[in-house]
């Protein structure tokens, strides 16, 4: 099997992001591997799938407040907190 270059990777990060509704939580974890492997940074990526149970945030409730993004996971009830910037 021929292992694939940082380029190649990141297009295959791109191409998942496009469509993340539709993944599962082993599609995100295959990710998440191959972006750690060739040290690419998710960024703002991030922020679409739940921290805890790694599931595309799809039945979540959003709260700002004081600055601070609140998302709780409609999965497993963890609340995923950012900054406003």
């Amino acid at each position: 099997m021929k292992k694939a270059s940082k380029t190649e990777a990141e297009k295959n990060i791109e191409e998942f992001f496009t469509d993340i509704r539709d993944k599962t939580t082993k599609d995100v974890k295959k990710i998440k591997k191959l972006s750690m492997s060739k040290n690419i940074k998710l960024g703002e990526k991030r922020k679409l799938f739940c921290k805890k149970c790694l599931m595309p945030h799809k039945n979540s409730s959003i709260r700002i407040k004081k600055g601070i993004i609140s998302i709780t996971c409609g999965n497993c009830g963890f609340v995923n907190r950012w900054r406003v910037s």
